[in-house]
């Protein structure tokens, strides 16, 4: 029986061919090009601190914030339901966890239209339904001290009004309620929600006791309170206090970005001249792993900055495409000391247009030697792996950066066995019997936002269509 051996280019290939390794060693050549290189601006500007035991623990003063701050909807079709579960976001609900109760209540919703401009509620008017946004945006607007209307924020996917209108006979809109664009919501009324009350008793119980619990002080900032007085004359007694610190602090740790290198021991050996393949290999290598810790860095369930945003935090747009207004909202959201803004390069391209179309030129500033576009003076910075939807949407981030300003910081571990660049080694693994030399090459890193206000996400912003 007669085997055939296959040609050597009909192999799968596990390292660079000798072929495309003369390209390197032959003429007057540029070292190997990357079109994914991008200019990482996250990575520069972020602060890194040094995380000697490969974790890292944010310790904060006691907060009483707890949850998203939205009720997930789920859609069939054009029918949509309320994700049970998530009706813990209420605060009578908080911590009832009778999926079969829940999932009663959350049939008792039913679903609702609105078209652009419509008003849902006036101001005053006797509250009796809490609306969950499924798709859509609706505006809180009010009347300002000489009968302007005010806006009071925009509320948008998986944003709710009236908690309490379920709770409380007196309940009234504290502000009108006014859809900004078509909109699909889901209303529980105040009478199914008694009904619902009735036919279980341990929802009622529930609710009578997280009504009836005394709420515990805090201030502005969900934050257990620290009593001072201040103003008094005389002797008066002063309160007493102590900071209350959280019990369980967030601990971060490192995570890794890693690939196996492979060359062939006979490129490196003939076909060194005039550049080291190891190098040029490596260097491309290192190159494709920062850009996927940029990636993770804003994309990661754990630790990425858009999922690390504190709901307080996350704003959505006025209309659609980012204006000016967005910004300056964005920026009343991280007030103290914000650093950068960060945006997919179409989403720059869309502000920018917003701004031509007011007649308005955003200034530069210098940022680490080049001139960038600013708005306020903050630098807007490109960053490509803020994703865009299939819809056209993307977000825009600002931060605070560095330990000392409460800021984002970026956590990486220096000093690594057989280090390349800080925080990413190059470890060689052998040469295996088919001569082909191994290198474990490893990045470790991870963010960490160490109050909620340094961070601040823009979202749904709309990018225009493509062309």
């Amino acid at each position: 029986m007669t085997t055939t051996v296959p040609e050597p280019e009909q192999q799968t290939a596990s390292s660079l061919g000798t072929a495309a390794a003369r390209n390197l060693a032959t003429t007057t050549k540029s070292v190997p090009q990357m079109q994914g290189i991008s200019t990482r601006w996250l990575l520069r500007v972020l602060p890194w601190v040094e995380v000697a035991g490969g974790a890292y623990r944010v310790n904060r003063r006691l907060s009483y914030t707890v949850g998203d701050g939205l009720i997930e909807c789920m859609s069939t079709g054009a029918s949509a339901r309320v994700i049970p579960g998530d009706l813990g976001e209420l605060r009578y609900l908080r911590g009832f966890d009778d999926e079969v109760s829940l999932t009663a209540l959350a049939d008792r919703f039913t679903q609702t239209e609105w078209t652009a401009g419509q008003t849902i509620a006036e101001p005053g008017v006797a509250a009796d339904r809490l609306i969950v946004i499924v798709h859509g945006k609706v505006e809180r607007v009010g009347t300002g001290e000489y009968g302007e209307q005010v806006s009071h924020g925009i509320v948008g996917d998986g944003g709710y009004l009236g908690e309490t209108a379920l709770v409380d006979d007196d309940a009234v809109w504290e502000h009108g309620v006014r859809a900004v664009t078509g909109c699909t919501a889901l209303v529980l009324m105040r009478r199914d929600f008694r009904e619902a009350l009735q036919r279980d008793t341990a929802l009622r119980e529930h609710v009578e006791d997280a009504l009836s619990a005394a709420a515990p002080a805090t201030d502005p900032g969900g934050e257990a309170a620290i009593e001072v007085a201040s103003g008094h004359e005389g002797e008066p007694v002063l309160p007493s206090t102590f900071v209350a610190y959280d019990t369980a602090p967030r601990e971060y740790e490192l995570s890794v970005a890693q690939t196996v290198l492979r060359v062939h021991t006979r490129v490196a050996d003939l076909y060194n001249e005039p550049m080291n393949q190891v190098e040029q290999q490596l260097r491309l290598t290192v190159e494709a792993l920062r850009e996927r810790q940029e990636y993770e860095l804003v994309n990661n369930r754990d630790f990425g900055l858009l999922h690390n945003a504190d709901p307080a935090q996350r704003l959505t747009t006025r209309s659609g495409p980012p204006t000016p207004d967005d910004m300056d909202d964005l920026l009343a959201a991280v007030w103290k000391d914000p650093a950068v803004f960060l945006a997919h390069p179409q989403a720059i391209a869309a502000f920018g247009r917003e701004c031509s179309r007011r007649g308005l030129y955003p200034s530069t500033v210098e940022m680490l030697g080049r001139q960038v576009p600013a708005w306020r003076g903050v630098p807007i910075l490109t960053c490509n792996k803020l994703p865009i939807s299939g819809t056209r949407t993307s977000s825009v981030l600002l931060m605070r950066t560095g330990e000392d300003a409460q800021g984002v910081v970026g956590l990486r571990q220096t000093g690594l066995p057989d280090e390349y660049e800080p925080g990413l080694n190059a470890r060689f693994m052998g040469i295996d019997d088919q001569a082909v030399i191994s290198y474990l090459v490893s990045a470790y890193y991870s963010a960490a936002v160490l109050v909620p206000d340094a961070l601040g996400v823009l979202e749904n912003v709309e990018l225009g269509h493509e062309g």
